[in-house]
Order: structure tokens, then sequence, then C-alpha cells
């Protein structure tokens, strides 16, 4: 690997992990006085948890411009069924309603944690597939998921709340695997959207400060199944409109 990936592949992991984690173990104490957090406070301070990795991002991003063009962008091959994809987990969210301790009504709220937990996704794909997979292309596909699955585990810092080892092994695997999903839906959309999309399936089953125990399970995996089914008929036909326009992106 080139002296000058690793400065930029170091300078987007030493952001992201740094500044993320200060609000994710919430060091500067932004929650401690209030329990019950506005609206526009919620949706301003729950993505700060991943905002280390969209500002590493950019930065790298930046750099690896100047000495080549990006394989990915913002909607990829389609501003359409980028955008169609987005739309579809919040409707979702919003007809079943998300319980909260705001004393919101159900539907609204789930409107305002559908559109929160996809801004969290997107800056931690910025980080993960917008910059790191793009920046890896010139490696083998099993070392960059590999990779950057590590890197993403690490990055969670699960150990420290739980330092059961099977535990940490299939979290790990669990990163692993995502990166290889994820990755191939990054490549055939070129969408960093998409790919947004498609992380929003963990966040809404399993770590999500927005929504928390507000959905019950078997709401969460109607929620879930009837998006994944929704976005991988979008994608069928977002690959055969490609065919089509091979070469299209869009910014």
């Amino acid at each position: 690997m080139k002296k000058k990936a690793l400065i930029r592949i170091s300078t987007f992991y030493v952001i992201g992990i740094t500044l993320s984690n200060v609000f994710r173990f919430d060091l500067l104490k932004l929650h401690e006085s209030k329990e019950i957090l506005s609206v526009l406070e919620l949706l301003l301070t729950s993505p700060l948890g991943a905002i280390g990795l969209l500002i590493g991002a950019l930065i790298s991003i930046h750099l690896l411009k100047k000495e080549r063009n990006l394989h990915y962008s913002l909607f990829g091959t389609s501003r359409k069924w980028s955008l169609i994809m987005l739309a579809v987990p919040v409707i979702l969210l919003a007809i079943f309603g998300v319980n909260n301790e705001n004393g919101l009504n159900i539907h609204y709220y789930g409107i305002i944690g559908g559109i929160g937990t996809l801004i969290y996704c997107f800056c931690e794909e910025m980080g993960w597939r917008g910059y790191l997979q793009d920046e890896l292309k010139s490696m083998k596909e099993w070392q960059s998921v590999l990779l950057i699955g590590f890197l993403w585990y690490f990055w969670h810092l699960p150990f420290v709340s739980n330092q059961n080892f099977m535990d940490n092994i299939q979290f790990l695997t669990w990163m692993i695997f995502g990166s290889w999903g994820i990755g191939k839906v990054i490549d055939s959309t070129k969408s960093i959207l998409a790919a947004t999309c498609f992380h929003m399936i963990v966040n809404i089953m399993m770590f999500n400060n927005l929504m928390k125990n507000g959905i019950d399970g078997f709401s969460k995996l109607v929620i879930v199944g009837v998006s994944v089914a929704i976005w991988i008929l979008i994608l069928i036909i977002w690959k055969k409109e490609i065919k089509t326009i091979p070469n299209k992106v869009v910014n």
C-alpha cells in the first residue's frame, strides 16, 4: 500500500475513532443535565456518535480526489432510486409508530426517529464505504472486507462494555459480514445512500439511541422485512437500468 494511502487511512481512522467516541460515550456530558431531549436536540445530537467518521472521511476523500477519480458518490447511478430507498423505512416507521419518552405522537416520532437514524447511518457509511472501501479498491475483495470489518468492529469498542470473548467474536463476525454485504450494494449502485439504507437494518434491530425500546420485536421484523424486500426489488430494477446506461453517475 502506498505511503499516501496509509496517511489518508490513518487520518480518517484517528479522527473517526477519537471524535466519534467523545460523543458516543458522552464524555462532554451533553445529556447529563437533561433526561429528555427536545426533537431538535435529538436530531442534532444523535448523529454525533458517528460525526468523526464523516469528518475524517471528508478530509481523506478530498486528499484521495487529488490522486484519482472516486468510484462512489452520494446518489451513485440514480438519484431517483437512492431517494426512494431512503423514504421506505421512514414511511414504515411513521405507519407503525415509535413509543418515546418525549410524549410525542408515535407516528410523528417514527418520522423523527427514521430521519435521525438515517443521518447517523449516513455518517458511518460515508466513512466505511464512501471513503475506506473506495480507498482499498486496489486490494483483493476479501482483504478489503476483512480490514474494513475489523476497523469497524474496533471503532465500536464493544469490549469496553462487554468483555465476553465469544460475544466480541460474534460482533466482529457481523461487522465482517456487513462489510461484505453492504459493500456489494455500493459496488452495484455506486450510491452511498443505498449503502446507508442497508446499514439502517442493524440500527433498527439492535443499536439505536433514538428508538431504543420504542418498537416491539414483531414490528421491527416487519419494518426490516418489508424494507429489504422493496430494496431488493429496487436494486433489480436499478441494475437493469445501469445496463442500458452503464456509465451514468450522479454526484
